[in-house]
C-alpha cells in the first residue's frame, strides 16, 4: 500500500468514527461588527470557471462583499480573461505567475502574499496546502490574521512526484502549526487535523446554489448526447478522480445510454490521452472538455446518473450540485461521499473505492429502475439543500473573521 493510500485508509477510518459524534460548530459568540479587509490567495481566479476551490471562493467571497466588507480575490494571469476589476462585489487582482505544474501555484501565492501585505489586510485568508507555505509571511511580518481553508490532503495526491510530494508534506506540516485558524470543509478533514495536531480545525462545509435546470439546447447539437440516456462525470481529469476506473467500469455494461466525461486537464496532459486511449472505439464516451454556466446547468438537468469515483477528495462541490438537481448518483464509499449519501440505498449508491466490479454493479443498479433512483434521489436533494448552504457558510466565516480582527 503506498503512502497515499494510506493517508487515504486512515482518513475514511477516523471519519466514520467522527461523521456522528462532531457536531456543527456551533454560532460563535455576538462580536462588534467592522468592515474588514480581506484578501483571499490560492485559487486561480475569478469568475469561477475552472475548479470546486474558486467556486467556493466566488460564493464566499461575494457574499462577504455584499454584507460590507472589502474582499480582493487574487488572480493568475494565466487564469482566462481578466479585464474586469470586479466580479459579484469582490475585487479582482491579477498576479504575474510562472504557469509550469510545479511553480505556478506557489510562486502566485508568494508574490499575492507581497502585495496583500503592503495593503494592509485585516484578514488573509489560504485556500489549499500549498499556498499556505507563505503563511508564515503575514502570520509573523503583518498585524493581519491568517486563515487557511484545507479543502484536500494535497499531498496525497497521485499527479505529484516526489519532490513536489516532499515540498506538499511540508506544507502540510505548516497547516497545521501556523494559521491562526484553520478551516476543513468536511468532518473527516476536520477530526485528521484535530487527530495529527492537537489542534481546533474548525468544520465549514461547502455550500450549494438551488439547481438552475436548463433545456437540453448545447447538449443535443454539440454532443448528441439524449436527455435521460447518459451518465455523468464532472471534474478535473486527475489520476485521483478516477475518470480511468469508470471508463473501465461504463464499457462492460451493454447499453445505449452514453458517457460524458466533463473537465480537462490540470497539467495531466498524458493521463487524460490515456483517458482517450481507454475509449477509443466506443462512441458511447463523449469527452465535452470544461463546461460552466449554462451548458453544466444543462448537463446536471438531463443526466441520468451522476457518477463521483474519486479516490481523494474533500468535500466535492460537484456531487452536492448533482444531488442539487435531483440526479441519483454513484460514488465511492470514501469518507466525503459518505458524510453526504450517508448510506447505500436507490438514487445514492455506494461502490467500494477502486473496485472496478462493484462499481459495475452499481451503475447497473442506478440504471435498471429509473422511477425507484429518481425517488431516491430526491430525498437525498432534500438532505443535500437543507444541510450545505453557502449563505450560512458565509456567516460563519464573517464571525470568524471578526473574531481574530477583534484581538489583533
Amino acid at each position: 500500500m503506498t503512502a497515499s493510500d494510506q493517508a487515504a485508509v486512515n482518513l475514511q477510518q477516523l471519519s466514520r468514527e467522527a461523521a456522528h459524534s462532531i457536531p456543527r460548530q456551533r454560532d460563535a459568540p455576538e462580536t462588534d461588527w467592522r468592515p474588514l479587509s480581506i484578501a483571499m490567495i490560492g485559487q486561480k481566479g475569478m469568475p469561477a470557471t475552472y475548479g470546486g476551490v474558486e467556486r467556493h471562493v466566488e460564493e464566499l467571497g461575494s457574499r462577504l462583499a455584499s454584507y460590507g466588507h472589502t474582499v480582493t480575490v487574487f488572480c493568475r494571469d494565466s487564469y482566462g480573461d481578466l479585464a474586469a476589476e470586479t466580479h459579484r462585489g469582490v475585487r479582482l487582482r491579477r498576479v504575474r505567475t510562472v504557469a509550469s505544474k510545479h511553480l505556478d501555484a506557489i510562486v502566485h501565492s508568494a508574490a499575492s502574499t507581497m502585495v496583500a501585505m503592503r495593503q494592509r489586510p485585516d484578514v488573509v485568508h489560504y485556500h489549499g496546502l500549498g499556498p499556505g507555505l507563505v503563511a508564515p509571511l503575514p502570520r509573523y511580518l503583518s498585524g493581519a490574521k491568517v486563515v487557511l481553508t484545507v479543502h484536500g490532503l494535497d499531498h496525497t495526491r497521485a499527479k505529484w512526484g516526489r519532490a513536489a510530494r516532499t515540498v506538499l508534506n511540508t506544507a502540510y506540516w505548516f497547516s497545521g502549526h501556523v494559521p491562526d485558524a484553520r478551516i476543513a470543509v468536511s468532518r473527516g478533514l476536520a477530526a485528521h487535523y484535530d487527530a495529527e495536531f492537537g489542534r481546533l480545525t474548525r468544520y465549514h462545509p461547502n455550500g450549494v446554489n438551488p439547481a438552475n435546470h436548463a433545456p437540453p439546447d448545447q447538449i443535443t447539437a454539440r454532443f448528441r448526447l439524449t436527455p435521460g440516456r447518459y451518465v455523468l462525470l464532472v471534474g478535473r481529469l486527475v489520476p485521483e478522480k478516477r475518470a480511468d476506473l469508470l471508463i473501465r467500469a461504463f464499457r462492460r455494461i451493454p447499453d445505449d445510454v452514453k458517457l460524458a466525461v466533463v473537465g480537462g486537464s490540470s497539467y495531466t496532459d498524458d493521463f487524460v490521452a490515456r483517458l482517450k486511449a481507454a475509449a477509443e472505439g466506443d462512441p458511447r464516451v463523449v469527452f465535452t472538455g470544461f463546461a460552466y454556466g449554462d451548458l453544466l446547468a444543462e448537463l446536471y438537468s438531463h443526466a441520468a446518473v451522476f457518477v463521483q469515483p474519486s479516490h481523494v477528495e474533500g468535500l466535492p462541490l460537484t456531487l452536492l450540485e448533482a444531488a442539487s438537481y435531483g440526479l441519483p448518483v454513484v460514488a465511492s464509499d470514501i469518507s466525503p461521499h459518505l458524510e453526504v449519501l450517508e448510506r447505500e440505498g436507490p438514487g445514492h449508491r455506494l461502490f467500494r473505492d477502486g473496485d472496478e466490479d462493484d462499481l459495475v454493479r452499481a451503475l447497473r443498479a442506478a440504471l435498471a429502475n429509473p422511477r425507484a433512483e429518481r425517488a431516491g434521489a430526491l430525498g437525498l436533494r432534500g438532505r443535500v439543500t437543507a444541510h450545505y448552504s453557502w449563505d450560512a457558510a458565509a456567516r460563519q466565516l464573517e464571525r470568524l473573521y471578526l473574531e481574530l480582527a477583534a484581538k489583533r
